[in-house]
């Protein structure tokens, strides 16, 4: 399942830097867990753009239910939903593939 994830992100996200073979779907402080139940320690903090962890019980309080699965996730890694949200983006614009960024800077690079 993983790998079938993978291959299709791979078709629908530009291949900009390499990432773990690592589907994350589930975050709750500062662990991680993959699509095949295995636990991580996540040391990334979203690469210093959010350090909150994930699923802070009053953090989640204020967010809607995909708070409850995931806070935030490195490009680093695969999620289903942003892969889902690639697949659709490609669907209903110009472009084949997209590139997910977080600064106006690292979009201009």
């Amino acid at each position: 399942m993983q790998d079938e994830v993978i291959r299709k992100a791979h078709h629908y996200i530009a291949n900009t830097y390499n990432r773990y073979p690592v589907v994350v779907t589930k975050g709750e402080g500062c662990w991680i867990w993959d699509m095949t139940g295995r636990r991580y320690l996540d040391f990334l903090a979203g690469i210093a753009v959010c350090n909150l962890g994930h699923a802070h019980p009053k953090v989640v309080a204020a967010l809607t239910a995909q708070a409850q699965h995931l806070w935030h996730v490195s490009n680093l890694y695969y999620t289903l939903p942003q892969k889902d949200l690639a697949a659709w983006l490609t669907a209903h614009s110009f472009a084949d593939r997209v590139f997910f960024c977080n600064s106006g800077a690292e979009a201009n690079e």
